[in-house]
């Protein structure tokens, strides 16, 4: 199969947020499709390993911030790559309290409120439809389309997004992946050897130490 094929489906960026037990949770996303005209429902998809989807299925409500091409890397990071079980994701995060939910307005263009009406599930991943309750568009910015982060931003999917595909190493040189990311360190590219980087150098993608790679050759 042609997995080039499936890159030419067209995504958004977006975080989900909801609140449990007075923990908020978030992730992003890069699947949300409007399903209905009127009665307004949507679709989203979360990987049933995060605290996200298991958080929102108790709560039954979640914020989807949309967000614009002035989203920076640093906050798709802190919510795609980390977890909302040991990180608090939200601090010094533009957010707004509504009906209860902490909504993510930082580098977002508009937002949506929804209520969870059926939960199906798909192999790793769980399709949530969502009844639109309140919708505001809160910027005149660009939304930010997947392809916008991967060419603009260098942007990967995270190893939980339903479009993750691994990437390909090749056998020469020494390399070192992120657990956290994917992020590939290679010492023939950067001309630097790995363990020659200062104990303070951090992933260029999700921020981690050096403590978070593993040599992969």
């Amino acid at each position: 199969m042609d997995n080039k094929a499936l890159e030419m489906i067209s995504y958004g960026m977006y975080i989900v947020s909801t609140k449990n037990e007075d923990k908020r949770y978030g992730c992003v996303i890069n699947t949300l499709t409007q399903v209905t005209a009127s009665n307004i429902l949507v679709a989203i998809t979360l990987n049933k390993e995060n605290a996200t989807n298991q958080a929102l299925k108790t709560s039954k409500k979640c914020a989807v911030s949309i967000l614009s091409e002035q989203a920076t890397s640093d906050l798709i990071a802190k919510f795609g790559y980390f977890s909302s079980c040991d990180t608090d994701k939200f601090q010094g995060v533009s957010t707004r309290e509504i009906e209860a939910l902490p909504v993510v307005t930082e580098g977002a263009c508009s937002f949506l409120i929804g209520e969870v009406v059926n939960v199906i599930s798909c192999g790793t991943h769980d399709i949530f439809i969502l009844q639109v309750t309140k919708a505001e568009k809160i910027s005149e910015e660009q939304p930010m389309t997947y392809r916008y982060y991967h060419e603009v931003l260098k942007g990967k999917a995270s190893t939980k997004a339903p479009t993750y595909q691994e990437e390909k190493v090749s056998p020469t040189g020494n390399k070192y992946r992120c657990m956290i990311c994917g992020y590939i360190y290679d010492d023939e590219k950067e001309r630097i050897k790995f363990e020659d980087l200062p104990d303070d150098w951090k992933c260029p993608r999700c921020g981690v130490g050096k403590d978070q790679f593993v040599k992969i050759n």
